[in-house]
């Protein structure tokens, strides 16, 4: 079974940057797509930025032309580099491939 491991979260003031990973631990066959969400408090968990199966890459509105997301595929680890950072951004992260479980996330906060 796939095991999903973020980091790299933690606090930066406005404006900064951090850059988060994900490793897979397992055996992913095929590629369809990875994925970083992010989810605040009380609400729904929303896409920030996907590869496709293709290797294109797509980001919400929220993010473009700030966050770049990136796969090694020797190391099986995905990268959110996440530049300008607003406090609107603050949220636990989240990696996916389709069809795995959730991992346990890293916290963002970015103050202002």
């Amino acid at each position: 079974q796939v095991r999903l491991v973020e980091s790299g979260g933690g606090l930066v003031q406005a404006g900064g940057s951090l850059k988060l990973s994900c490793l897979a631990s397992g055996s992913i066959f095929g590629f369809n797509g990875v994925a970083w969400y992010r989810q605040t408090p009380g609400k729904k968990r929303d896409l920030v930025a996907l590869i496709d199966g293709d290797g294109a890459a797509n980001y919400s509105d929220s993010v473009k032309g700030r966050f770049t997301i990136s796969r090694n595929v020797a190391t099986n680890t995905v990268y959110l580099q996440m530049d300008n950072l607003k406090p609107e951004d603050t949220a636990v992260y989240y990696c996916r491939y389709p069809n795995t479980p959730w991992g346990q996330g890293t916290q963002v906060t970015v103050s202002s």
